[in-house]
């Protein structure tokens, strides 16, 4: 039987005290605290304050169209009742909102943050970024994780001035590592956060160490967990991976996405009001993380997720070797070129010094942008074009696919 807890009267009563006495959050990140990296190119106005404005930023950046076929856990289904990274953000950015609305948080920052974190994904979810690391990695001794390739995108791909707290919360989202409590860590110049970006390229466990600096990043970590744990389930129930006599623990959280989401709300709130941290009490988060732990064993690791990486990982290794001969030798006419280095032109308003300091990258780093841009549909039309001749393919299931 579904269970759906609510905040205790005490809360509520404290809740509406505050909001009729106009109160103020004193943790709550405000507009005028922002930091960017060119701040005389800012003006803000009264219609499109600080963070709407980086809001708008993440939403107009081409690369924002191409969460629509990001696989987000399933890949090789053609059903659009599974979720792509397009309604994951979505849904992480209404989680972190309806919490940090309740405690008075910045919820435009908040927003920015979740539209933003996952903007540089691989195709193909985690496994396309794993195997794109392994080969990054091999060839450079560099590491590649998604939130810090989100930061590059948004920060020197697309170069639209976004802001320092919004790139900070992109880069700390770690939504693979769940904590009990959320204290935010002071950063105070982009000098900073480059040698922190960096350490996670060269430093095995840095990325695992980013805390965000503001509670606004925090509430988009913690709710990036939150809105994945519970609609994957859905998701894997749809294609017949989980039975229908559900295999998962109904503990304080519950079991469901519906009952997920509204339990950590309430446990968060209610532990985290008027705090200059995000928390929750011990028994949910051990709920929480014993339900992450479910979901590796039921659906991230069954054999029907992994069977299509089979032939995806060396059409990834096949497809780096040709780019980074492209790259390697840059011919305004090469596919590299026309499709990727153009692009970004047009994105940074038909820059020709952007072209030319670009060019000065490591081609290895231009490959892994080019690659990491990639849609799933995108990756297979670009392989079928480069490897006419190649036997390798990817078989789809369809919705009436048995």
């Amino acid at each position: 039987m579904a269970k759906y807890h609510s905040l205790s009267e005490e809360l509520q009563k404290q809740i509406q005290a505050d909001r009729g006495a106009h109160w103020t959050n004193p943790y709550r990140f405000q507009d005028e605290q922002v930091i960017r990296r060119w701040p005389d190119h800012e003006d803000t106005n009264l219609w499109r304050p600080t963070f709407v404005r980086d809001i708008e930023r993440i939403l107009h950046n081409p690369y924002y169209n191409r969460y629509s076929d990001k696989t987000q856990v399933l890949s090789g289904y053609k059903n659009d009742d599974i979720s792509r990274r397009a309604l994951h953000v979505q849904l992480v950015s209404r989680i972190a909102r309806n919490i940090g609305q309740a405690l008075g948080l910045n919820t435009d920052l908040i927003e920015a943050i979740s539209l933003g974190h996952d903007i540089g994904h691989t195709p193909f979810g985690h496994a396309g970024e794993r195997f794109l690391n392994e080969i990054y990695q091999k060839h450079t001794g560099r590491f590649f994780n998604h939130n810090v390739q989100s930061v590059r995108v948004l920060d020197k791909l697309v170069r639209w001035n976004v802001s320092l707290q919004v790139l900070d919360g992109v880069l700390c989202h770690n939504g693979e590592m769940e904590m009990d409590r959320y204290s935010p860590v002071s950063l105070t110049s982009f000098e900073e956060f480059d040698g922190r970006v960096e350490a996670c390229y060269t430093d095995i466990n840095a990325n695992k160490k980013q805390i965000p600096s503001t509670l606004e990043g925090c509430v988009m970590r913690v709710s990036d967990i939150i809105a994945y744990l519970g609609k994957d389930r859905q998701d894997a129930q749809k294609v017949g991976i989980i039975p229908e006599k559900s295999p998962f623990s109904n503990k304080e959280i519950g079991e469901t996405n519906s009952e997920i989401i509204n339990n950590m709300i309430v446990n968060i709130i209610e532990n985290s009001y008027g705090k200059d941290h995000i928390c929750m009490e011990k028994a949910f988060y051990e709920a929480f993380s014993n339900a992450k732990k479910e979901n590796y064993e039921e659906i991230y690791r069954h054999p029907q997720v992994d069977a299509i990486y089979d032939e995806i990982q060396p059409m990834f290794e096949e497809m780096y070797e040709e780019l980074l001969k492209q790259a390697e030798n840059m011919d305004k006419a090469s596919h590299l070129y026309q499709a990727h280095v153009s692009y970004l032109r047009g994105c940074n308003r038909n820059s020709d010094a952007f072209v030319k300091e670009y060019l000065k990258e490591d081609p290895n780093q231009i490959v892994v942008d080019y690659m990491a841009s990639m849609t799933d549909d995108y990756f297979i039309d670009l392989y079928a074009e480069l490897f006419p001749k190649s036997k390798r393919c990817v078989h789809f299931k369809g919705y009436f696919t048995k």
